[in-house]
């Protein structure tokens, strides 16, 4: 099963990052300045360690998140978006004056399995 997926506009926005640095991941932050968010980075830019959880992966992207946070949100299928609009995170996505967003929905029983 899924639990990521992402909008055709955040794939633009994926291609045009990717065009400019390379090889791209998403870790979703768990709060700090703008509380939750997904944040791009280039592969390698940002250190994963045991405590992060990968969710899959987006448009030839991993996406992470902590483990703590993943207990929170584990009942949830998440999906990467896009809006006009300037975060105050360290996302790639930020001088391009977008941002990225999640969107989420509770898993229906049979996603989640019995």
């Amino acid at each position: 099963m899924s639990r990521i997926a992402v909008t055709k506009d955040a794939e633009q926005i994926i291609d045009t990052l990717r065009a400019k640095y390379g090889e791209l991941m998403f870790h979703q932050s768990g709060g700090c300045c703008d509380g939750s968010a997904p944040m791009c980075f280039e592969v390698g830019e940002l250190m994963l360690n045991e405590t992060d959880v990968k969710l899959g992966e987006i448009h030839g992207c991993e996406f992470y998140m902590s483990r703590d946070q993943f207990e929170y949100w584990k009942h949830t299928h998440l999906t990467l978006d896009v809006v006009p609009g300037r975060g105050a995170s360290f996302s790639l996505e930020i001088p391009m004056g977008v941002r990225f967003i999640i969107k989420s929905r509770l898993l229906q029983p049979h996603e989640v399995g019995s």
